[in-house]
């Protein structure tokens, strides 16, 4: 046993613990004939920093991944980071920009060495915060998306998925960002709400017959104008469905389609028809039929789509040559006033009227994203989504909670052809081969594309995969798919091997003074891995990338490996400020988790998190949850601290030990019950109830309660049942609060083993019921007593009689064999008029109390009365409840008609109604206190 300091210094035992553990392979223990469980980590960008989502997201891993390898199992937590595609080489290309290098003057393999040397310097950040927030990952099977081996990996899924018919090239629009010039995805487009204007234009009929207005937030597109649209059946335009329009600036001949995009309701219920330039408008071109169906390829014959912006959105000429000269070559905001001013010398703006436009903007990039017509890579995402649909369906993937279940059918029933090609230079590379007659190749390398091209010159696409691409292999690709070759797949020569480029060389030679990884203790092969470790046992992830990442490795999963890629998906909300507004920058409201675990420490942080985890609902974190639960830690230290000092240190067994009073008996009974409501939250995946479970049992039963009714009284089987349940409460702490319970752990007394290879509790215990009764009566006593000298002030360092009577030999005996316990924790004298006897008495008590000015103390088979003569002055107590209680019950009776009140209910904000609720109920209970407290005093 090592004595603790006095205060308790998170710092000062993080680091060290820390690096104790990963330095000796204890975060995955040598266990080859153990069962395998597996989770993986969405891999966080290189180019990130710990935020309070990662901190999130990874707590909830880490708390299963403990938990599982005390259970003995060879737990595998797969870590690595994701080359994140646009946001690197933002980063670099900036890094460039202030050295005065551009980057297309030096070129592609230029570049890329750039990227590798910024990766080798500065890539390993948000792996080092990982390790502050005690993430037992396997750092030994540490994973990044370019190396060579997942490079593979994803140059083979990709021939493959065209081999089978599932990769092609088509032209569609795409979110197209001008700044980057690439297409992104939709998780990389955030929508913004922007002050802007709602221009009614007049397009006159081409036969002269009239003119017909159309309304648009952006009128620089009627340049690519198409069609315009009317609702089917809006009696106004019914006689003009068929009929052409002139387009007032263009003079293009364009139709006038039913479809019902078009809302009666919105403007003028007319809408024009811009179908390279909107998606919305591209569907309606589709249901017209002068747009290609999503199940028809783009061929030499395939309808015109025009196109009136290059890619940086600055307008070039349409294919038909109809656009104004002086237009060319304007930005989209200059072709704006130019097209509004000619409209307007021509008579054919009606008004313009100020609005709020929901505007797509590039999350990095800052600019309005376009939409945009151009050739990509696609894949078939329908014919891959049946499958991942129907795991959900037939319960192979369990998703927890159980109300997301409908998002993900609606979203693969629905599902869009899936963009993987980005214009980029930093990524996965597509391995596809155009030879100088159009020709296209798919093949793993130049070679095998030449061969089938038949020894013609080949050159490969220039563009690179969308990361989620890559990142959708992560749960078997990380494990050694495809099984090329017998090497194992850790510790692998990580130079690049075959067809390596110069960039990758470049990686090489940078991370040649880093140590290679190494072979986990198990040795496994690649076979053995992905045969051992596939399909992983859980997914945990954010709801926000339930489509993105999360069903098309679904999706990926079962087409490659034949089986869904984890048996639980597991969905957590967002986390958001104590108000539950959602954090930004712009806010100034988000929380640095790095600043919370330097002031309270990583396990207050963890704990916190997990607390207030509740199954997908958003957490709103506040501050002072975290002071909390350091304040938590500090209990428990201070009550390991208090066992040291009564010479209790680490106990012999995993078995609770014989014990013969009731007290033990009780606690080994509650270590019982907690650890069964802790088993029960790990199968539910309830994290809030974990945290509740063991939470409310270290304060409240075990230090509260425990240590003080055996204050004084550590005899040796005390010794041994304090120290046996200390014990089981720093293992079932420990997956929440690793850092703290594992120097706990050691400080106790020698061990064996570290914490985190500790076996999970297995009392070989019962709860002894006749022991629960009774210490629950002695606790109910207790704070009976301790509320009623709160309530009644009562001054603490009175020492009042209590004079007890029992209707219950059974009672009689509680009291008796626990009286100086009572006595000292109520801080009371006990009188017994009527001990031995089992005759009611309460006829006696309530005349006693009433007469003699005391407390009327009724529990269970005993009543007492607890004298306050000399102490309080009691009608002045009297007086005073009365008026706290009528002024309670005044404000009770005042929120309670405001509930009552429809206009209040219905039009108030939600959060204002909840608080009326909330303050309902506590003036509630409130006056029903101070009355009980009232009818204690006659």
């Amino acid at each position: 046993m090592s004595e603790l300091p006095k205060t308790f210094d998170p710092k000062a035992i993080e680091e060290r613990w820390y690096a104790h553990w990963e330095s000796r392979g204890l975060f995955r223990p040598d266990r080859p004939d153990a069962t395998p469980w597996t989770i993986v980590m969405p891999p966080p960008n290189v180019t990130g920093s710990l935020h309070i989502g990662h901190a999130l997201d990874n707590t909830l891993q880490d708390v299963l991944t403990r938990h599982e390898r005390m259970l003995g199992k060879d737990a595998l937590w797969v870590v690595g980071t994701d080359h994140a595609g646009i946001a690197t080489q933002m980063v670099v290309e900036r890094n460039l920009d202030s050295q005065g290098i551009k980057r297309a003057e030096i070129g592609r393999e230029a570049f890329l060495e750039h990227v590798w040397e910024w990766k080798a310097q500065s890539g390993g950040a948000i792996t080092r915060q990982l390790r502050r927030l005690g993430a037992s990952c396997d750092w030994a099977h540490e994973r990044f998306t370019m190396d060579p081996g997942f490079q593979r990996a994803v140059t083979h899924a990709f021939v493959e998925l065209h081999k089978r018919g599932l990769v092609y090239r088509d032209k569609r629009l795409v979110n197209w960002d001008p700044k980057f010039q690439t297409a992104i995805s939709d998780l990389e487009v955030e929508t913004k709400d922007v002050q802007g204007k709602f221009w009614t234009l007049s397009y006159p009929l081409a036969d002269d017959s009239g003119a017909i207005q159309v309304a648009t937030t952006r009128p620089e597109t009627m340049l690519a104008d198409m069609a315009v649209a009317v609702h089917p059946e809006d009696e106004r335009y019914k006689a003009l469905i068929g009929k052409q329009i002139k387009h007032p600036i263009t003079g293009r001949l364009i139709p006038i389609v039913p479809d019902e995009h078009a809302d009666p309701e919105l403007g003028s219920g007319a809408v024009k028809i811009t179908p390279g330039h909107d998606f919305n408008d591209y569907e309606v071109g589709i249901r017209a039929g002068f747009v290609p169906s999503h199940n028809e390829r783009w061929g030499r014959t395939a309808p015109i789509i025009l196109n009136m912006f290059d890619r940086e959105a600055r307008v070039v000429q349409t294919q038909d040559g109809l656009i104004p000269s002086e237009l060319l070559g304007l930005t989209r905001e200059e072709a704006r006033k130019a097209v509004v001013t000619k409209l307007e010398d021509e008579g054919a703006l009606v008004r313009v009227e100020d609005r709020v436009i929901p505007t797509p903007f590039g999350d990095r990039s800052g600019v309005v994203i376009e939409p945009w017509l151009t050739e990509q890579w696609y894949v078939d995402a329908a014919k891959l989504a049946l499958p991942a649909l129907q795991a959900v369906k037939n319960g192979d993937i369990r998703v927890v909670p159980e109300t997301w279940k409908k998002t993900w059918y609606n979203w693969l029933e629905n599902i869009q052809p899936w963009c993987v090609s980005r214009q980029l230079w930093w990524g996965h590379r597509i391995p596809a081969w155009y030879a100088e007659d159009g020709h296209v190749f798919v093949a793993a390398t130049e070679e095998e594309a030449r061969a089938q091209a038949g020894g013609k010159p080949v050159r490969q696409d220039e563009d690179v995969l969308d990361t989620w691409f890559s990142s959708s292999l992560w749960p078997f690709a990380t494990l050694g798919w495809p099984e090329e070759s017998s090497s194992p797949l850790v510790g692998e020569d990580r130079g690049g091997g075959r067809g390596a480029s110069a960039a990758q060389k470049t990686h090489s030679a940078a991370d040649a003074a880093e140590p290679p990884p190494q072979p986990s203790p198990q040795g496994g092969g690649r076979k053995s891995e992905l045969a051992r470790h596939y399909p992983n046992d859980v997914l945990i992830s954010g709801f926000d990338i339930l489509f993105f990442w999360d069903a098309r490795m679904a999706m990926q999963g079962i087409e490659f490996m034949g089986q869904a890629p984890w048996k639980t998906l597991y969905l957590h909300g967002l986390v958001r400020d104590a108000q539950g507004q959602k954090m930004s920058k712009s806010k100034g409201n988000t929380v640095d988790p790095l600043g919370l675990i330097d002031k309270y420490g990583a396990d207050a942080l963890r704990f916190t998190l997990a607390a207030m985890e509740s199954q997908g609902r958003d957490i709103k974190l506040d501050e002072k949850r975290v002071e909390g639960y350091r304040n938590f830690a500090t209990k428990l230290w201070n009550a390991a601290r208090f066992l040291q000092m009564n010479g209790v240190g680490s106990s012999e067994s995993i078995a609770a030990p014989p014990a013969e009073l009731p007290v033990n008996r009780w606690i080994i009974g509650e270590v019982v019950e907690t650890l069964a409501k802790l088993d029960r939250a790990f199968d539910e995946l309830r994290y809030d109830e974990m945290a509740d479970a063991i939470y409310h049992f270290v304060w409240g039963t075990f230090c509260d309660w425990y240590v003080e009714l055996v204050k004084g009284a550590f005899d040796e089987e005390t010794k041994r049942v304090a120290a046996w349940a200390f014990d089981q409460i720093l293992v079932m702490l420990h997956p929440l609060m690793p850092f703290i319970t594992e120097e706990l752990w050691h400080a106790m007394g020698q061990r064996p083993y570290d914490l985190i290879v500790a076996k999970w509790p297995e009392p070989e215990a019962q709860v002894d019921p006749h022991a629960k009764r009774e210490m629950e009566w002695l606790i109910d006593l207790v704070s009976e007593v301790r509320s009623a000298r709160t309530e009644l002030n009562v001054p603490p360092s009175a020492k009042p009689m209590m004079e007890v009577y029992f209707q219950s030999k059974a009672v009689e005996g509680y009291l008796l064999r626990n009286e100086k316990a009572v006595g000292r924790l109520a801080r009371v004298g006990l009188l017994y008029p009527e001990v031995g006897r089992a005759d009611p008495t309460w006829d006696r008590v309530q005349t006693k109390r009433a007469k003699s000015g005391a407390i009327l103390m009724e529990l269970e088979g005993f009543g007492a009365n607890v004298s306050l003569e000399g102490l309080i002055d009691i009608e002045a107590e009297k007086s005073r409840l009365d008026k706290a209680a009528a002024a309670a019950e005044k404000e009770r009776d005042s929120l309670a008609q405001r509930l009552a009140n429809p206009n209040f209910t219905e039009r108030a904000k939600p959060e204002a109604v909840e608080k009326a609720r909330s303050d309902h109920e506590a003036k509630a209970a409130e006056a029903e206190r101070l009355r009980a407290a009232l009818g204690r005093l006659g």
